[in-house]
């Protein structure tokens, strides 16, 4: 059991007065109180306690304190009556209604901050801080109805495990690009059309997604696979990219899955520069791994991805690309990502412009 705390009472802070007077040390005043000497510290400097300049470093007492036991007393009364002021994000409040509709619609907390903060910036009592949806989460008391507002968080688990660093069994790729080749424009995402893929399983492994972020802008392309195989991952990455212009074709990372054996000909068909991250290195493709994390919210693990048809990915990518990120500045990707396509006259397929 822990030791609560008790406030000072009026007798002792007549004694902290008067020692003080005195001159004593604050470990002299605690030890005669039985308290911390940091609670006898704070309990002066808070009631306006100063040392006569010179005096209290002289080794003599200084000739006033400046604490008052009586003022204290009657400070200290005024705040234990002072109400709390209303939580900002009270669960009743119209802030909270606008924070949980965004929260519904896949936005983290921090992209709601930011949002809020871009929208409205003079304006305080219209914009709250990511902590501060953080605690209004958490601070509903045990129940339904807070397992409902966490399970809004994208989520759930607080540590992330590792991948396994044992021997490699999966063969290797034949021709390989390395990522330490990767031209300069693209290490340092300069412009779009820089991208990195990865396939996301479903259930057992048996079903998977393709999945295509822009380095630059962080757009988001998903493909859907017939199967778990390199013929799969061909035709769906190469559908994916035939809806963008070849001017956004320049490069493509990818990690050494067997599901890339037939990287030549995904080259060719596309145009693209394709390069391999080393093996167990996700960081090298770190922009893919966050989506990757991103999309599980909307294509879970133990789900069979295979039921998704083309339109629904679509719009599930197109719900990413619709969201702020702070990276971008709190804009969206779409945005940054048309912007550019409007500067340089690229003319947009309505697959990928209205996301379909």
């Amino acid at each position: 059991m822990g030791t609560h705390y008790c406030h000072f009472s009026a007798e002792e802070r007549g004694v902290i007065m008067a020692m003080s007077n005195e001159g004593r040390s604050v470990r002299a005043i605690a030890a005669a109180l039985g308290r911390a000497p940091s609670s006898v510290s704070r309990e002066r400097w808070r009631n306006g306690w100063k040392p006569t300049d010179g005096q209290a470093f002289m080794g003599r007492p200084p000739l006033q304190s400046g604490y008052d036991a009586s003022r204290a007393s009657q400070r200290a009364r005024r705040l234990r009556h002072r109400s709390r002021g209303m939580r900002k994000l009270a669960r009743d409040s119209a802030l909270w209604a606008s924070v949980r509709a965004l929260l519904e619609a896949g936005w983290s907390p921090e992209q709601i901050a930011g949002t809020l903060k871009q929208d409205h910036p003079i304006h305080p009592a219209l914009r709250v801080s990511h902590e501060t949806i953080y605690t209004a989460i958490y601070a509903h008391p045990k129940g339904a109805l807070r397992r409902e507002v966490v399970a809004l968080l994208r989520q759930s688990r607080c540590l992330r495990r590792p991948r396994s660093r044992g021997p490699e069994l999966r063969g290797r790729l034949a021709n390989l690009l390395s990522i330490h080749l990767r031209p300069p424009e693209a290490n340092d995402r300069l412009l779009p059309g820089h991208w990195e893929g990865d396939f996301i399983k479903g259930t057992r492994n048996g079903s998977a997604v393709g999945t295509l972020v822009d380095r630059k802008t962080l757009f988001v392309m998903l493909a859907k696979m017939e199967a778990c195989t390199a013929q799969a991952a061909l035709e769906g990455f190469a559908t994916a990219f035939g809806h963008i212009d070849a001017s956004l074709r320049k490069t493509l990372t990818y990690d050494q899955g067997k599901e890339m054996a037939l990287h030549a000909q995904l080259a060719e068909r596309t145009g693209l520069q394709i390069y391999f991250a080393d093996p167990h290195s996700p960081w090298q493709r770190g922009i893919n791994e966050n989506t990757n994390g991103l999309l599980r919210q909307y294509l879970p693990k133990n789900e069979d991805l295979s039921r998704f048809t083309q339109r629904e990915l679509d719009q599930v990518a197109w719900m990413l690309n619709t969201r702020p990120r702070k990276s971008l500045g709190f804009r969206t990707p779409a945005e940054v990502f048309f912007d550019h396509c409007i500067s340089k006259r690229i003319t947009l397929d309505p697959v990928v412009a209205l996301g379909l």
